[in-house]
């Protein structure tokens, strides 16, 4: 049930928790939005894991304070290292660098906390902010998660992006279209991706992202090279999108291409710069492929085992590819999906030049 706005408390400083990770943080932007657009003079922070800051704050730009197109979204965003502390967590430094995170947390008396990540950590996390009202799914990712909460919605959406957005809702007391996002402007990230295609003598272009979060996601290297072929030969550069510890995948991929695809390993930023350009993106269910739906750069779409419905590239103009023979599975295996082996080179040139052939007036939203 979504409270009706008579009953909606005004909130003025709202707390969001969602630590991680790419996509995941890029499912959620819409959400936010709906709920700034609901309380546009409320002072909004973020937690977030500080490796995902770039996706809500640029890099050098004041993580507090007025809101711009550096920083479009959030007040304050409010930046921790799990990860790290987890591995040193009685060391003095770890401590200190806790206690000066928690405390500009709690500095703020933020009166509503939405955790719009659905595990444990994360509602203890909005918990212990401090907010009088704490908002969670009726049925969190992480069960237990919702004895943290004072306030529960039922979600409800095929894709994640709707479901956050339904809780969105129920915290702004009305209905929301998700609507488009923004993500920051990094001005010297700019230059830097602009200077190096200029070098490059780069102007059309597509990206290739062979990367994914395991192995069973992961479309084979040699058959990225095939596409990466097939593309110049079109005249479109392909480019390699090279994500931490996917330098040797990309290597592969830059073989099998015969040194047609040009390879980039590029920061947070440098990738929102990047795919802002790119005439289409073809790649799996990874974050760079949900920034480039957000972007709403065309998209091809290499499923698995994950669900498109819920997973899939959401307001671009997309083809998605997947075997009906995949089964759905979150299982972190390191093998690629049998079902997924079977999606060809052809099927995967096909639908890219269909995209590249549709001019943008007569793409259908899917």
């Amino acid at each position: 049930m979504i409270a009706s706005s008579a009953t909606t408390p005004n909130f003025n400083r709202i707390l969001i928790v969602r630590l991680s990770a790419m996509g995941d943080v890029i499912h959620t932007l819409p959400a936010v939005t709906c709920i700034r657009e609901t309380f546009p003079e409320a002072m909004i922070g973020w937690l977030i894991e500080e490796r995902w800051a770039e996706l809500l704050c640029a890099s050098g730009t004041p993580l507090r304070g007025l809101r711009s197109p550096q920083r479009p979204l959030a007040d304050w965003v409010h930046c921790v290292n799990l990860r790290s502390w987890r591995k040193g967590l009685w060391q003095l430094s770890t401590l200190q660098q806790i206690a000066r995170a928690w405390n500009d947390v709690r500095s703020v008396a933020y009166n509503a906390a939405v955790d719009l990540q659905g595990a444990i950590r994360s509602a203890l996390l909005a918990r212990w902010s401090g907010a009088t009202v704490v908002w969670g799914g009726a049925e969190p990712r992480e069960s237990p998660a919702s004895l943290w909460y004072t306030r529960q919605s039922v979600t409800h959406g095929a894709h994640v992006i709707e479901q956050n957005v339904s809780l969105a809702e129920a915290v702004a007391g009305r209905k929301c279209a998700p609507p488009r996002v923004q993500f920051p402007i990094d001005e010297a990230a700019e230059r830097r991706v602009h200077g190096w295609l200029r070098g490059a003598d780069v102007s059309e272009f597509a990206i290739l992202n062979p990367g994914a979060g395991w192995g069973a996601k992961c479309w084979p290297a040699e058959r990225y090279g095939a596409v990466a072929k097939s593309l110049a030969a079109q005249g479109v550069r392909p480019i390699i999108n090279c994500g931490p510890g996917e330098e040797r995948l990309a290597r592969q991929v830059e073989e099998a291409g015969g040194g047609v695809a040009l390879m980039l390993k590029a920061s947070i930023a440098e990738l929102i710069s990047l795919t802002r350009r790119a005439k289409l993106f073809i790649g799996g269910d990874t974050g760079p492929m949900h920034l480039a739906a957000a972007l709403r750069i065309p998209v091809v779409a290499i499923f698995g085992p994950t669900n498109p419905a819920r997973n899939g590239p959401f307001g671009t103009v997309s083809l998605i590819l997947r075997n009906p023979e995949s089964p759905t599975t979150h299982a972190r295996r390191s093998e690629p999906d049998a079902g997924l082996l079977e999606i060809s080179v052809e099927s995967v040139t096909h639908a890219a030049y269909t995209l590249l052939n549709s001019p943008q007036s007569e793409r259908a939203y899917v």
